[in-house]
């Protein structure tokens, strides 16, 4: 592996701080004071503490970038060149269910291009990073998506509801930025949902980019209501067609 950036290197240090509280709360998860978000989404007081650690950590060693955050929104400073994208809880949802599968998501946008991203499964101390033309890794280990080009022996995800089941294998799992890492990895062989956010996908753009995927154009202005269908190379015409009507 090639030697990290420093802003990587900050970023995977502040996710390991962050982490702290994240597992400290899921172990207590019936103390947690919840309060509704919206429809099956809520805020919990992990959500805001994790955030207001990572933005900290982040601001200390560059005060003059920008932020774009789940719970504190659009926030530029002086260096608009360079926006940190956070998602301190990804898989909210799973948390709160006591079901250990979420995520912290850092990504870095510079120039209008996601640079750097890093999403960390604290549960499972799995922390999937990515910088661009410098590879995927998990745990300093290089990782690619997977190799298959049968799409019937494929196994995809996604947080879709659907009136007709599509005709092949996928799985729902409650985390988008833990999906695109998996599909990085190889372990699912792609994923594809509608009504995503910036925030939960940041990250996962350069892991997919640079593990070797393929993903749809995105416009990184657009903070929400964001379309992606990313998988291997050797399926990704074959998977578009099956999504057709998606």
């Amino acid at each position: 592996m090639n030697s990290i950036s420093p802003n990587l290197n900050l970023m995977i240090k502040a996710s390991e701080k962050a982490s702290k509280i994240l597992i400290r709360d899921f172990g207590e998860i019936e103390k947690l004071q919840v309060s509704k978000k919206g429809a099956a989404d809520f805020v919990t007081n992990a959500d805001l503490k994790v955030e207001k650690i990572i933005i900290e950590e982040l601001k200390k060693a560059r005060p003059d970038f920008s932020f774009i955050s789940e719970e504190n929104g659009v926030k530029k400073n002086n260096n608009t060149k360079n926006t940190w994208i956070i998602d301190p809880i990804d898989g909210t949802i799973n948390f709160l269910h006591g079901i250990p599968h979420f995520a912290i998501s850092i990504a870095l946008k510079s120039d209008n291009e996601i640079v750097s991203g890093l999403i960390y499964d604290p549960i499972k101390d799995e922390m999937f990073f990515a910088e661009k033309n410098n590879g995927a890794f998990l745990n300093n280990q290089k990782i690619r998506v997977s190799k298959k080009n049968v799409i019937e022996n494929c196994l995809f995800t996604t947080g879709e509801s659907f009136e007709k089941k599509p005709d092949f294998l996928f799985r729902k799992s409650g985390c988008a930025a833990l999906d695109l890492a998996y599909v990085a990895a190889g372990r699912y062989d792609g994923y594809f949902q509608k009504n995503l956010n910036l925030w939960d996908i940041a990250a996962g753009i350069v892991l997919i980019n640079e593990a070797g995927g393929i993903m749809n154009e995105l416009n990184l202005d657009n903070l929400n209501h964001i379309k992606i269908i990313a998988s291997n190379p050797n399926i990704n015409a074959k998977l578009r067609e099956k999504l057709h009507n998606f």
